[in-house]
């Protein structure tokens, strides 16, 4: 994040850097975007200079949470929740539901999804972890009857 900002001529802080490499998933490109959409807040709000309460601010009115999901990852995990019982769901029924193209929920949203345990794609279809559940705020289900319990 320090070598982008030197290459854009932006002032930025250590801990704004952090914060902003923390939340774009280990990936430059999206790295990249975050820290021009930042420094846009920076200079409107601000003196232009990335500062951890500029970071957190600007990340916060981008929709990207604490954990790199974003406006679309969370719509992905609430339509499953919601609509689909957490799942599972086919990859077909799910991008219909959200007005998707099926590629781009299979290489742009389901990696990270997959890879921070939110989301399993299974031989019936995804499904949504515990841990969707609770970074939705939403209760999962009760054990239906006949599943998790001998008697």
């Amino acid at each position: 994040m320090r070598r982008s900002a030197r290459l854009l001529d932006i002032p930025i802080e250590d801990v704004g850097a952090a914060e902003i490499g923390r939340r774009a998933r280990g990936t430059p490109r999206i790295a990249n975007r975050l820290l021009r959409r930042v420094r846009d807040f920076a200079e409107v709000r601000g003196d232009g200079r990335i500062t951890l309460d500029a970071a957190q601010y600007a990340l916060g009115r981008l929709e990207v949470d604490a954990l790199g999901l974003d406006a679309g990852d969370r719509r992905i995990l609430s339509t499953i929740i919601q609509r689909f019982d957490g799942g599972p769901v086919g990859v077909e029924s799910l991008a219909a539901a959200l007005a998707e193209d099926r590629d781009t929920l299979e290489y742009v949203y389901e990696p990270y999804l997959i890879q921070e345990g939110f989301l399993l794609r299974t031989p019936r279809g995804r499904q949504v972890t515990r841990r969707a559940y609770d970074h939705m705020g939403v209760p999962p289900p009760a054990a239906r009857p006949g599943q998790g319990t001998l008697f």
